[in-house]
């Protein structure tokens, strides 16, 4: 969603932001703006619509400069992306700013009360209704004196409902930034007398690496002199400050055209760095050590819920099948967007996973404050340290797959069906239901997986090749059997959402009762094939799967399979074959959605498509 940058110190201040901003670009954004101050010049503002370089070149035909100031791209809920809409918004005086992520849901019951106080409103924003706040309780003094601009933004936020992490400034309280959360994330950067306010760790990266997460209802107050800490009461918050390994240099593209064809060929090492002092090869063993589920809570678990959006659902619905196969207890599955809305039947003896590569995904953060509610212990899997999820969650499973930058998840997902992996071999180590001959097995596969990747990647030729024949495609359609069908829904959602190409994804066994109408000359049809010999069930899908691929050829249909290196036959009654190296059944997902993310991104490249940031989408969903 929207992306916040503060800085206060020593630097030039307007270079920071701007380079901040340009670390959030991914994140998605019709327009963008900047407020700085101090340095004997009054409270400036600049804004543009659309990308940054269009406010750059406003700033560079009138500069401005100061000590301290926010930044701000916008991506657009309440107004059109207009320069007049863009952040930062003013209040009556001109001499408070503020800048907004978030939704505020009573801003017309606001906005009202306020112009009948004489305010006068020029955007059509619900954050405007902030900087009045502001205003009011700033101007309003108290036994003849003014109160501080924090205790002003205390009182303003008490006012608002819905979900925000805003940061605002004033003229009359100099070399001063106030913070504040309640819903999406906001990141506090320690530096050597200087400091920073930001919605993602990637925007501060290149100026520290010590930095806290707000927690919802924090107030910060940044000064040169440090940072303090309160609740939206006033009363003093401590947080713990972490330090970050990620190096800023893991955020660049590092040679790639585009960051998620840099992050497609960091899978080998993601896969690697997830599954990395969790095992042991030598007995079999899993070791998930952020846990405060206790082995005995795991063994009287009843049923397993788990809510996720999004790529995060698709990884839930292969980690279904992995988690019921090997630890035998039920799982289901929810979209986090609907799960509260269906009042879920839950109790202590149901376990409540969340997935969320940010931590701060706003549907999976309600999920789990629901579950938490009914009495169900909640698990994350996750990949951003000290994220929202991750501190309310009884138990973690970090993925360390370090920043992704593009808005199309791809590493993330891949480390996500890791750790699935590695908690359904936890869970069937605790439960009894594998002997350690077994686990053994499937921990030294697991182990194999990042160098099966990384032949894999040797072969993107031949995506890039089927790209150029099917660059024109207006519609796809992707078939998948078992734990491969949310693959199929994987597959077509990177086409769909960085090529802007109709794709479905479908279960395979359903072809007769829908899909087959839509078959013809013109539509491609991938259809995920592969095998595990050593698995009887996959056998038996496997025969199942190539009787759909001939009817998709009976009806003139173009196929590309997706198969298992060995499989020669399947030449003959498909159109085009993309080979994945032979694994296990569950492991066959993580190596089969590569050749799924490269034929997308080579297809978008192709068509011209914004790769990295595609139009209408955002990287962390924080608002519902």
């Amino acid at each position: 969603m929207c992306g916040i940058v503060g800085y206060v110190g020593k630097k030039r201040v307007v270079p920071v932001i701007i380079e901040g901003l340009r670390r959030l670009e991914y994140r998605g954004y019709d327009s963008a703006g900047i407020a700085v101050c101090g340095n004997g010049e009054g409270l400036q503002v600049r804004r543009a619509e659309g990308k940054l370089r269009n406010l750059e070149e406003v700033i560079r035909l009138k500069p401005l400069d100061g000590s301290y100031g926010i930044g701000h791209t916008r991506w657009a809920t309440h107004g059109r992306p207009t320069e007049e809409n863009a952040h930062p918004h003013r209040d009556c005086t001109g001499r408070i700013v503020v800048v907004h992520n978030g939704i505020i849901e009573n801003y017309v019951v606001l906005k009202k009360k306020l112009i009948e106080e004489g305010h006068k409103f020029t955007t059509e924003t619900d954050t405007e209704v902030i900087a009045h706040l502001v205003e009011k309780y700033f101007l309003q003094k108290s036994n003849g004196s003014q109160p501080s601009l924090e205790d002003a933004v205390r009182k303003a936020v008490g006012q608002l409902s819905g979900v925000f992490a805003l940061a605002v400034i004033a003229a009359d309280a100099t070399n001063k930034i106030v913070a504040a959360r309640n819903g999406p994330p906001a990141v506090i950067g320690l530096g050597q007398d200087e400091y920073f306010v930001a919605s993602d760790v990637p925007a501060i990266l290149y100026h520290t690496r010590d930095l806290f997460f707000l927690g919802d209802g924090d107030l910060a107050v940044l000064t040169p002199e440090g940072v303090q800490l309160t609740d939206f009461n006033g009363q003093p918050v401590v947080r713990q400050v972490q330090h970050v390994t990620w190096d800023p240099i893991m955020a660049e593209k590092g040679g790639f055209k585009h960051f998620m064809l840099k992050e497609i060929y960091e899978q080998p090492r993601s896969v690697r760095d997830t599954t990395l002092g969790r095992i042991s090869q030598e007995t079999g063993q899993v070791f998930l050590d952020e846990m405060e589920i206790s082995e005995a809570e795991l063994r009287s678990a009843k049923k397993i819920n788990i809510a996720a959006c999004g790529t995060s659902w698709h990884a839930a619905q292969a980690g279904k099948f992995m988690i019921e196969s090997m630890a035998r207890v039920p799982v289901e599955v929810d979209y986090a967007s609907e799960w509260r809305y269906r009042d879920p039947i839950l109790s202590p003896d149901t376990i409540t996973m969340l997935i969320s590569q940010s931590g701060e995904t706003a549907d999976t953060i309600a999920a789990q404050r629901e579950a938490k509610a009914k009495g169900s212990k909640t698990l994350a899997i996750c990949n951003v340290v000290g994220s929202m999820i991750t501190r309310e969650a009884a138990g973690t499973i970090y993925t360390h797959a370090g920043p992704e930058i593009g808005v199309a998840s791809t590493k993330a997902f891949t480390a996500q069906l890791t750790a699935l992996y590695l908690f359904a071999l936890y869970l069937a180590q605790v439960r009894g239901t594998m002997t350690p001959e077994q686990a053994k097995t499937a921990v030294q596969e697991l182990t194999r997986l990042p160098g099966k990747l990384e032949h894999l990647l040797t072969h993107d030729e031949a995506c890039e090749d089927l790209a150029k024949e099917y660059v024109r495609s207006q519609d796809f359609l992707f078939l998948g059997r078992g734990i491969h069908y949310p693959i199929a829904l994987e597959g077509a959602l990177k086409l769909k959402e960085i090529s802007y190409i109709h794709a479905e994804g479908y279960p395979a066994g359903e072809m007769k009762h829908g899909p087959n109408a839509l078959i013809d000359e013109n539509l491609p049809v991938v259809i995920i094939a592969t095998r595990d010999p050593n698995d009887a069930l996959s056998m038996v899908r496997y025969e199942k799967t190539i009787s759909n691929l001939k009817e998709v050829k009976a009806r003139s249909g173009i196929v590309i399979a997706l198969a298992t290196e060995g499989d020669e036959e399947i030449k003959e009654a498909a159109d085009h074959v993309l080979y994945v190296p032979p694994a296990p059944e569950a492991l066959l997902p993580i190596l089969e959605i590569v050749p799924l993310q490269l034929l997308a991104y080579h297809i978008a490249v192709r068509r011209g498509c914004d790769v990295d940031q595609p139009r209408n989408l955002a990287k962390s969903v924080t608002v519902e």
